[in-house]
């Protein structure tokens, strides 16, 4: 499994084609586990954090005092949900190998890691709130997780591309 999750390393056996393919689900599964550690920070520590921001945001403008505990709530659930559907389909990507979620997912990595370049650079700018700002260790985490995730992807698209040819190729001899 080592040698398949190398974005460089040559295929040409259905097997190594699977494995590559089945990289993406891996990366899929990181992408999980670190969803849940961003639940569990706003479970705990990032509601407060929130509430700050939404404080801080309501003494400039005060009619959104009502909305601060269903932003909290929505976040919560909104990103439950994300977790529950990265989820299944990395279960989908492990049992049946296919090209369209590792494509999907490479560019959705791709976005998340201009879009996490760009809030740190607008970090500190007026009008956006101190409180609000990601810590800096979910910051720097994401970027590696990202990083990761978008290598095995590329992997995951390499495995899917050359599966489909293989089998391709074994169906054109029959």
């Amino acid at each position: 499994m080592k040698r398949a999750l190398n974005p460089t390393a040559p295929i040409t056996t259905e097997s190594e084609a699977i494995a590559a393919a089945r990289a993406s689900a891996v990366a899929i599964f990181l992408g999980v586990l670190w969803g849940v550690v961003g639940i569990i920070y706003l479970m705990t520590a990032g509601q407060a954090v929130m509430e700050a921001a939404v404080a801080q945001a309501t003494a400039q403008t005060p009619e959104t005092a009502g909305m601060a505990g269903m932003m909290a709530q929505t976040a919560l659930w909104m990103s439950v949900g994300l977790v529950v559907i990265q989820a299944i389909l990395g279960f989908f990507q492990w049992s049946k190998p296919n090209i369209v979620i590792p494509i999907i997912f490479a560019i959705l990595v791709a976005f998340g890691l201009v879009s996490g370049v760009l809030s740190m650079a607008m970090a500190g700018q007026a009008g956006i709130p101190e409180a609000a700002q990601t810590p800096a260790w979910q910051l720097w985490g994401s970027f590696i997780v990202m990083a990761v995730e978008l290598l095995l992807h590329i992997t995951g698209i390499r495995g899917a591309s050359k599966l489909d040819k293989l089998r391709m190729a074994a169906a054109q001899t029959y």
